[in-house]
């Protein structure tokens, strides 16, 4: 345990000084001003996300979509507070792994750190098919495998070249978005009384519904899990998760309101291709090409910031030898955790090779929530001298994520469970044999 404080104390002197580098060649450097952060932040949340979340969406909330893309943006707002406030104070790799071991305990980061990086990998694997469903729907797998493979080398190259990548996509994705919505929105086709709320909406529906948008949404944290590379952390994190989902929120809201006023819920629901089925009906599917690469461009932008995660959460708990300490490693040269990146980039080829997207986006999101639960249990810990929200947040926060994880389809729920479980188990042994092996020695 003495090795957990020493590198909480650590980051938080880092934090303090706002240094740009370290003298310690086991950490990496402080590279990434406020606008790389939240051009990271806005690459994992505007990614494929948008292009295919509306539907299944839809399809269970009906003509209350809004109303759940409105409680996703709000369990998200309160979310992406507490985990402002947390990566101010421990500005260290690692995200909700770091906060959980400082706050509530060495066995609580490390299942927010196991939720974090099987989600999370789940995760890579369903953008990684949704470039190849777009890119060359005959060969998805092998169109996903080469990108996980494309983009853990750009990652290995550094991160600033990550962030430089991930501010072209946002720009592209940014640009085909607003050309949907300003197609459907001014076209002869869009009728606002498909926005009303009808009698197929109900609460269940409304929740499971949200818990599918917070899929689309769960990249603000990414800042965090940043933190020990993010220049004067204790002003830029807060500023900049904020920032990134404020003008995430806006353009999903453009996006789905132009999307159901063209289509209307029940056609959404039935889109295979939401975005590419509303340009169509407002007449305008010259813009069709356009949105297929869009989609893979977004789904690219999205498995690059989360590779960059995951493998960051994968050093801190190497550090900590809850993973094998190999892993690590941060290369001399590239300053990034080198051996972390190939196993992470080698595991989510694997999935990719073989897993199928829907599973894997119930799974992830599961995970996911239960991560940012953990985030939310640490945030309430906070005083207020040590930056902390008003406690409403972290409560609202903690609330909505076990709300939406438990509404979401029952085998998600399950398989989720069974997986945290295990993690808890792995450590339970881990743990029973390291005293063993001390009252041996």
């Amino acid at each position: 345990m003495g090795g957990h404080a020493g590198s909480a104390g650590s980051a938080g002197s880092a934090g303090s000084t706002g240094s740009a580098g370290s003298a310690d060649p086991g950490e990496l450097q402080r590279r990434l001003g406020l606008p790389d952060a939240v051009m990271i932040g806005l690459g994992s949340m505007i990614g494929a996300g948008v292009f295919a979340a509306l539907a299944p969406a839809a399809a269970a909330a009906g003509s209350a979509l809004l109303v759940g893309l409105a409680l996703a943006a709000v369990v998200a707002f309160c979310n992406a507070t507490s985990s402002a406030r947390l990566a101010a104070r421990y500005p260290a790799s690692g995200g909700t792994y770091v906060y959980g071991r400082e706050r509530l305990g060495d066995f609580w980061g490390y299942l927010a750190g196991w939720a974090f990086i099987v989600g999370k990998t789940a995760s890579c694997a369903a953008m990684a098919l949704t470039v190849g469903s777009y890119v060359w729907p005959a060969q998805a797998h092998g169109v996903a495998v080469a990108a996980v493979v494309a983009l853990t080398a750009v990652n290995y190259a550094g991160v600033q070249k990550s962030a430089w990548l991930t501010r072209t996509i946002v720009a592209v994705v940014l640009s085909v978005l607003a050309a949907v919505v300003f197609a459907a929105l001014t076209s002869g086709q869009a009728d606002p009384v498909r926005l009303d709320i009808g009698d197929d909406a109900s609460f269940t529906g409304v929740l499971q519904a949200a818990g599918l948008l917070f899929f689309a949404f769960a990249g603000y944290a990414r800042i965090a899990t940043l933190g020990e590379e993010v220049r004067d952390p204790s002003r830029t994190i807060p500023r900049a998760v904020p920032l990134a989902l404020g003008i995430t929120l806006v353009v999903y809201a453009a996006v789905a309101v132009a999307a159901l006023m063209v289509l209307g819920p029940q056609r959404l629901a039935e889109a295979a291709a939401p975005l590419s089925d509303a340009v169509r009906a407002a007449g305008a599917g010259w813009l069709t090409p356009a949105v297929r690469a869009g989609a893979a461009i977004a789904a690219l932008g999205s498995l690059l910031a989360l590779i960059l995660g995951v493998s960051r959460t994968t050093l801190a708990m190497a550090r900590d030898r809850h993973l094998p300490h190999a892993l690590a490693a941060v290369h001399p040269k590239f300053k990034v955790p080198h051996r972390a990146e190939l196993v992470v980039g080698a595991v989510v080829a694997a999935l990719a090779a073989t897993a199928d997207v829907r599973g894997a986006i119930g799974f992830s999101s599961f995970g996911v929530l239960a991560y940012y639960a953990l985030a939310n249990a640490s945030a309430w810990t906070l005083s207020p001298t040590e930056g902390g929200p008003p406690r409403l947040i972290p409560a609202v926060g903690l609330a909505g994520c076990l709300a939406l994880a438990f509404a979401l389809p029952l085998t998600s729920v399950l398989s989720g469970t069974a997986v945290l479980a295990c993690g808890a188990a792995a450590y339970g042994v881990r743990r029973l044999l390291s005293a063993r092996r001390h009252r041996g020695s």
